[in-house]
């Protein structure tokens, strides 16, 4: 079974990372692929308060590093709830609309389940801010498990 993992470090993401763990306790050959996916910060003034080229480089690195670290805990998180199996676990970070970067992870690694969180957004906030879950779960091919928050995350 090849379960996908979309994270973004929030709670919520914990949450999708306890539940995949908890769905493959006790199969055989599961592997797993956490996606950490990161969008570039937008500008935050013009001119004549433009800034400078340096400070963009440095919040790239930033936001890209913050994702690696994302990746590297779900690994860690993931090694620690199978200590004694070998799980198979890859990771992806890479820069561009979380959605759409999982679902077409989903659909190379042809994955049998993606495993997102949900942030709990009302219909308006979902219709403001876009939902990724909701994304995901209309366009990936495979099965879509959204875990909800209902009880703390595993990081806390």
């Amino acid at each position: 079974m090849k379960i996908l993992i979309g994270t973004d470090g929030s709670e919520f993401s914990w949450r999708a990372l306890e539940t995949a763990c908890d769905i493959a306790e006790g199969r055989p050959e599961v592997s797993f692929c956490i996606v950490a996916a990161y969008q570039a910060p937008p500008p935050l003034a013009s001119e004549p308060y433009a800034l400078s080229a340096e400070y963009f480089d440095h919040m790239d690195k930033f936001v890209r590093e913050s994702a690696e670290q994302n990746a590297r805990e779900a690994v860690e998180f993931i090694k620690g709830k199978f200590p004694k199996d070998s799980v198979k676990i890859d990771t992806i970070v890479e820069l561009g609309r979380p959605a759409e970067i999982i679902v077409d992870a989903a659909d190379e690694l042809d994955a049998d389940l993606v495993v997102v969180g949900s942030h709990g957004r009302g219909f308006w906030s979902r219709l403001t801010l876009g939902s990724i879950s909701d994304v995901v779960s209309h366009h990936a091919r495979c099965s879509v498990l959204i875990a909800k928050d209902h009880k703390g995350s595993a990081k806390e």
